[in-house]
């Protein structure tokens, strides 16, 4: 720990700004890591109830209690649906498509944040090691090589403030490459989740026409 606030020290004024973007990254890489594991669900188990309690059972208030039973997007999309049932199905198509943004915007909450600081990581790095340099050549001006302590101190910062700025960075960049491969997946999973669930409204009417209207519907 000494050593680590020695290298602080030694980084310049720029060390802070990545302190701050370090400490920022990482409450938010936290955070969307307990977010996107809360949202996963068994989408294969989920469906599989919600079929049943459609075309089996053919209750849909039972599907929307299916639906309460899970959290996470693809659940919270299919209730939007399911209580639009008996509506037109551009009516319901509209439903699902607003619920998915709204869902999609709470999955991509924090993500800019996580892109920005992996981006302005870098560049205040950099900065460090410009400044650093900077002041090793007016040390190296001023005094020549008669303190070459000075000039390596220049040098130090330079370097120091650089390797900071990719520690940072480097993880930063990889927890946004993740959990944008995971919210991906959750998109894949509500389109394929709410298709099924058009598919599944098709089937009831027909069972219902076949029927001659007698199907039972909640």
């Amino acid at each position: 720990m000494g050593q680590l606030v020695t290298y602080f020290r030694q980084g310049g004024p720029v060390m802070w700004p990545l302190l701050f973007f370090s400490l920022l990254g990482l409450t938010y890489i936290i955070e969307r890591y307990i977010t996107l594991t809360r949202a996963r669900i068994n989408v294969n188990e989920f469906l599989t109830k919600i079929r049943k309690a459609l075309l089996v059972n053919r209750n849909v208030k039972e599907a929307v209690k299916v639906c309460e039973q899970y959290k996470g997007p693809v659940a919270s999309v299919m209730k939007a649906g399911l209580l639009r049932y008996g509506h037109s199905r551009e009516d319901i198509e509209k439903t699902i498509e607003n619920a998915a943004l709204f869902e999609l915007d709470r999955l991509e909450k924090g993500m800019g944040v996580l892109a920005t600081t992996a981006n302005v990581s870098p560049m205040l790095g950099f900065l460090g090691t410009v400044t650093g340099m900077i002041k090793s050549f007016a040390t190296l001006a001023a005094s020549g090589l008669t303190n070459p302590g000075k000039v390596a101190a220049g040098i130090s910062e330079a370097l120091i403030t650089t390797a900071a700025g990719l520690i940072i960075a480097i993880p930063v960049q990889l927890a946004y490459n993740w959990y944008t491969t995971k919210i991906n997946r959750f998109v894949r999973e509500t389109e394929t989740a709410t298709n099924m669930l058009m598919e599944t409204f098709i089937e009831m009417d027909s069972q219902r026409y076949s029927q001659g209207g007698e199907g039972q519907q909640a």
